[in-house]
């Protein structure tokens, strides 16, 4: 019971989890507000997305962080290839949300996986339902 309240955060106690998540939410709002035009998108965007991070780290989505990470870097990283240095923010926004996509269904199906494996077998005199 301590361990379950330690990753989800006791009230009031700001853990790494909604640190991680504020920053990279951050940081993916900031690359999708530069795209905006303007300095004061650019702000809002990176706030919103800090919120959003700050909350969903409070839920726990350590993987689901590390899923948006690496799809930010390996977006950025071939969109610079591809079209230059000034696309780079762009791809790196844009991987960020296909690797958290990614990310979440990944952990359904493991976790569909999971309950399948730890499920008894049927027999064949059994119906499934």
């Amino acid at each position: 019971m301590r361990h379950e309240l330690r990753r989800c955060g006791e009230r009031g106690r700001v853990t790494l989890d909604m640190l991680f998540g504020a920053a990279v939410f951050g940081v993916v709002g900031a690359a999708i507000g530069y795209y905006w035009g303007t300095s004061v998108s650019l702000a809002v965007a990176a706030a919103v997305g800090a919120v959003f991070g700050f909350l969903i780290g409070k839920l726990g989505g350590r993987r689901f962080f590390i899923s948006i990470v690496c799809g930010a870097l390996l977006g950025g990283g071939l969109f610079g290839m591809m079209w230059g240095r000034p696309a780079m923010p762009l791809g790196a926004a844009m991987g960020g949300a296909i690797g958290g996509f990614l990310g979440v269904q990944m952990g359904m199906l493991l976790e569909l996986w999971r309950q399948h494996k730890e499920s008894p077998p049927v027999s064949d005199n059994e119906s499934p339902r």
